[in-house]
């Protein structure tokens, strides 16, 4: 039996203080399970530093609306478990997830920044959807 691939839902990005977040969330099918409402989506993010001093990212903070308009916040230390440290021109890529308890949702957020001049700011994460092909479509 083949398994099913992600979908791509698209790329979404912003750039904030020449630094660029792009993000591509993925529904997982495999993972989901529609009839008991739990629908979970991966999404790969890239940082890339257009700068011209390096820079730490330091946290992160997600803001996740599902379709009922329940929000999720979630904040933290790094991200995926680590601080990277990005020079001029360098990039660095995750893949995180997230569950919602219904067909879709939106997700943004800003990532906490240390450049190397001691200076500390924060980069926007562009709002991103969560869609699933579990959603009933409305007709205007």
């Amino acid at each position: 039996m083949r398994q099913a691939e992600p979908v791509s839902q698209g790329l979404y990005e912003l750039t904030t203080r020449s630094i660029r977040v792009m993000v591509e969330p993925y529904y997982l099918e495999e993972q989901s399970t529609p009839e008991e409402n739990h629908y979970v989506w991966a999404y790969h993010v890239t940082i890339e530093n257009n700068g011209h001093v390096a820079v730490q990212v330091l946290g992160r903070y997600w803001r996740v609306t599902d379709a009922a308009g329940a929000v999720q916040e979630v904040s933290g230390e790094g991200v995926v478990g680590e601080t990277p440290v990005l020079d001029p021109g360098d990039s660095y890529e995750y893949t995180s997830g997230t569950p919602l308890g219904t067909p879709s949702g939106i997700m943004a957020g800003r990532y906490r920044i240390k450049a190397e001049t001691g200076e500390e700011f924060e980069i926007e994460i562009p709002a991103f959807s969560l869609d699933s092909p579990h959603q009933k479509g409305l007709i205007n």
